[in-house]
């Protein structure tokens, strides 16, 4: 299974929204597309199972990190 590192930092906030998520690259692309297109929220999931909702006017980035993944096991 591929995972992407999705990091969204809000306006007027110091903190970011960062979470792993099964979503594609693409998937991902689209919705924030969509959200600011249309000035509504953008709705994720993480990999736990949690949806995150963002007000689309609030986004200030959206970081997408590229598709990998996950290694199990120890690195030499």
């Amino acid at each position: 299974m591929t995972f992407v590192d999705i990091r969204i930092g809000i306006l007027n906030s110091p903190r970011e929204l960062a979470f792993e998520t099964s979503q594609t690259a693409a998937e991902i692309q689209k919705a924030v597309g969509d959200a600011l297109a249309g000035g509504t929220v953008l709705t994720l999931s993480d990999d736990k199972g949690k949806h995150y909702v963002v007000p689309a006017a609030a986004i200030g980035y959206v970081e997408i990190g590229t598709e990998s993944t996950r290694r199990i096991g120890f690195v030499g």
